[in-house]
């Protein structure tokens, strides 16, 4: 089978991981051969003392990244990709991404650089007995609250910068384990956030009377393996589909799971973690 005809039926996996430099996506084939790829130079900037990306430079760098990929693609085969068999998202750990009720970013993206935290850090290496550092997801939130920010009162989700692309992708508010260990301590035996922890800070900030508990704004935690949804533009109910984030309608398919029929339509994948630092690893 030649490389042109596993793009077309698509035995090839895209991943695309977001650095704090640079944007990097890599189209690999069912042999693990680097089909082609694409890149984003990107810079995070210093505002109201705070290092960030707007969501504009998120969007906007992904689908410059893939579109240099797709053009890659295009010059090599003569054809732009348009399914894959699975695929994956990874980006830098940590940081801060909190949405109210209508999914509106609350505060702009708080990236892993920012070292605002220490008072917040401090306190809760004390109460949880477990070292948790300034750029941890945990610390920037309770940070917020010892800051009296009026946003924190209106979160309903909060996740990091793979966790945002996922959801956005599939509507799925989960987080592979690797990436979530950099949100919350980690339960070695039930593989998610660790309840005692997670009781003793819901404890701890209860008399500030916000509406939610930590375990109902935190993504959902996901282990190697396990299906973290799937994406086709246009299909899933809250996901914003490939199109709308890589600037170009593909499917992603599973061929596992769909019959010869649905395969030849198109179909859709389901994406799994990895269990890695990345919010989503797709496999099939």
């Amino acid at each position: 089978m030649t490389v042109k005809d596993k793009i077309l039926q698509g035995r090839t996996y895209l991943g695309i991981e977001l650095g704090s430099t640079r944007i990097k996506a890599v189209l690999i084939d069912d042999s693990f051969s680097v089909i082609a790829s694409g890149s984003k130079q990107w810079e995070n900037r210093f505002e109201n003392g705070c290092w960030t990306y707007s969501l504009d430079d998120i969007h906007g760098g992904i689908q410059a990244c893939y579109k240099g990929l797709a053009e890659n693609v295009k010059a090599q085969y003569g054809i732009y990709p348009e399914t894959y068999g699975a695929m994956g998202i990874s980006a830098m750990m940590h940081g801060y991404m909190a949405f109210d009720k209508n999914d509106k970013l609350l505060v702009p993206f708080r990236t892993w650089r920012n070292t605002m935290t220490a008072q917040a850090a401090g306190e809760l290496t004390k109460l949880l007995g477990f070292n948790i550092p300034q750029r941890w997801s945990i610390a920037h939130l309770y940070q917020a609250m010892l800051n009296k920010e009026e946003h924190v009162s209106k979160i309903k989700f909060q996740t990091t910068l793979a966790g945002y692309i996922h959801w956005k992708l599939t509507g799925k508010k989960v987080l592979g384990v690797g990436e979530a260990s950099g949100m919350f301590p980690i339960d070695m035996n039930t593989k998610t956030y660790n309840a005692t922890m997670v009781e003793k800070f819901n404890e701890k900030v209860a008399e500030k009377g916000y509406s939610w508990k930590l375990e109902e704004i935190f993504p959902e935690v996901l282990s190697a393996g396990d299906a973290a949804g799937w994406s086709r533009h246009g299909e899933h109910p809250q996901g914003d589909g490939l199109a709308s984030v890589c600037g170009r309608q593909v499917a992603v398919r599973d061929r596992r799971q769909q019959d010869a029929a649905a395969h030849r339509r198109g179909g859709y994948s389901q994406l799994h973690h990895a269990g890695r630092a990345g919010g989503c690893a797709g496999a099939v």
